[in-house]
């Protein structure tokens, strides 16, 4: 009988302590989680970079909806010093939990880097035009191609005004507080500035181009937002493959905005650290395309410089394949002499058009085609294309290796046994996209200008990761060595002109 005691006597010790377990770890989480609720972080903001998932999905709606739109509007004023009235202007863009502004400090360059490449002339000391009364234009031809910066630095200038924001949305937004910024932007038309002033001037050793880049050199290495990262949150555009040669071997810790690798060492520009922009396309939309596969005349369509260096002496051979196949258009082609008419007029008319490289990976082709609902043939090995981390292009394009593409009759035998079915997918698809390449002013919701500002913002926290473990050891004594040396150049890298 004793035995029998002590057995339920244990039975029972075990079974209370196994109680005031679970309810002593239930009260710790629920005191967890009010504490967490209480401080009015936006902790939420962290399930945005994880995979998406249905729990972390419910979890984050969960706690929208309990929290208030003036908590959230505190949180946000706690994150960020914005000029007056920004912050109202950031409220009236009706910004939920999961779009994130993308906060951006621009530098207050003079006005000889950027809109008086263009022609734009400054009153007195005032550095960017007033673009509520006039807007300069950009050079047209070839030019606009690579017109990314100026997009992008009207889109901030525009931010700054409250009656341009009501009714539209917004990916960035100008802050002017550095510290608080996601990103420092410089305001650098590099562009333009190669294909206008790069050619020396009478009795000149330097180029204009050139000049300008030694410059901006200088100016941002002295900045405080500089040297606070090294550079590494700062975005420089260069889009055009030869624009920035100069410089870029002194600024390669930034983020770069460009059209393709080409041009560049890996260990100066590349995937990881960079961004690829859609080039602005020179052929006029198609608007209101009615057409179909049957009413698409021409099966295969190129026109274009056909004999290229490096990797684009593949054109020569596929001209050569093609050029006698009735319904393949391959020829020589400029925009000189109603060139652009020509092309729109042929693109528009074909079922696919062929993206070859040329001197480097990309071209504007790829671009003009899908204004043109023409679908690409993309035969570059090396191409690098823009925000295919959120966007598949296989659904809207067709992918042909080189080494393929010039076997013989591989490419026509190919193209020619898509079906209708097929190629029709994809023509629906393009139509659905083609949005996402578009440059305007304003920008619309999820348009070039608004997509390049969101890629820019999914490399925040790669941005944020890289700066903090640079800043481990800055309270460490400098060895007599000569220091840490963060940022050590690239060696044995050669230009290419």
């Amino acid at each position: 009988m004793a035995e029998r005691n002590v057995y339920l006597m244990g039975f029972f010790g075990r079974k209370s302590l196994f109680s005031m377990f679970s309810v002593t770890s239930i009260l710790f989480l629920l005191s967890l989680l009010f504490v967490m609720r209480s401080t009015g972080r936006r902790h939420f903001f962290y399930l945005n970079v994880l995979p998406k998932s249905k729990v972390l999905a419910l979890s984050e709606e969960g706690y929208s909806q309990s929290s208030s739109q003036s908590d959230y509007e505190v949180s946000n004023s706690n994150r960020a010093v914005f000029k007056k009235g920004t912050l109202e202007k950031y409220n009236v863009l009706k910004c939920n939990p999961s779009k994130q502004i993308l906060k951006v400090f621009m530098y207050d360059l003079p006005p000889q880097f950027h809109f008086e490449l263009l022609g734009w002339k400054s009153e007195g000391k005032r550095v960017w035009p007033d673009i509520r009364k006039l807007v300069p234009t950009y050079p047209g031809g070839l030019n606009v191609q690579h017109s990314i910066e100026y997009w992008l630095t009207l889109d901030l200038l525009l931010s700054e005004f409250d009656d341009n924001l009501i009714g539209r949305s917004a990916s960035a937004i100008r802050v002017h507080n550095s510290s608080e910024a996601d990103v420092i932007f410089v305001p650098f038309f590099s562009s333009v500035c190669y294909n206008r002033f790069s050619k020396l001037k009478q009795k000149k050793k330097t180029s204009p181009n050139t000049l300008l880049q030694q410059k901006l050199v200088t100016f941002l290495t002295a900045q405080e937002e500089w040297k606070r990262s090294g550079g590494k949150d700062h975005i420089i555009l260069a889009h055009h493959p030869n624009s920035l040669l100069d410089a870029r071997m002194k600024l390669w810790p930034a983020m770069f905005i460009l059209s393709d690798f080409g041009r560049y060492p890996p260990t100066v520009a590349n995937v990881q650290k960079d961004i690829i922009a859609p080039y602005k396309h020179v052929i006029r939309s198609y608007e209101n395309d009615t057409s179909n596969f049957d009413s698409r005349p021409t099966l295969l369509y190129f026109q274009g410089a056909i004999y290229r260096k490096d990797g684009g002496s593949v054109r020569q051979e596929l001209f050569y394949m093609l050029k006698d196949e009735k319904d393949v258009h391959f020829s020589f082609g400029s925009i000189l002499k109603g060139g652009v008419k020509q092309a729109t007029d042929g693109m528009h008319s074909s079922k696919f058009c062929l993206n070859i490289a040329g001197d480097t990976p990309s071209s504007n082709r790829l671009f003009d085609a899908i204004a043109s609902h023409c679908v690409p043939v993309i035969i570059s090995d090396d191409i690098e294309l823009p925000y295919e981390d959120v966007l598949d292009y296989s659904e809207f394009c067709i992918f042909v290796r080189t080494s393929d593409a010039v076997k013989p009759n591989f490419l026509i035998n190919f193209i020619r046994s898509i079906t209708k079915q097929e190629w029709t997918r994809m023509w629906e698809r393009l139509r659905e996209i083609e949005n996402l390449f578009e440059y305007r002013y304003p920008s619309k919701d999820n348009d070039a200008v608004q997509m390049v500002w969101q890629a820019i913002a999914r490399k925040v926290p790669t941005v944020n990761f890289k700066v903090h473990k640079s800043s481990r050891y800055y309270r460490s004594p400098v060895s007599k060595d000569g220091g840490l040396k963060s940022f050590p150049l690239p060696k044995n890298i050669l230009q290419e002109t």
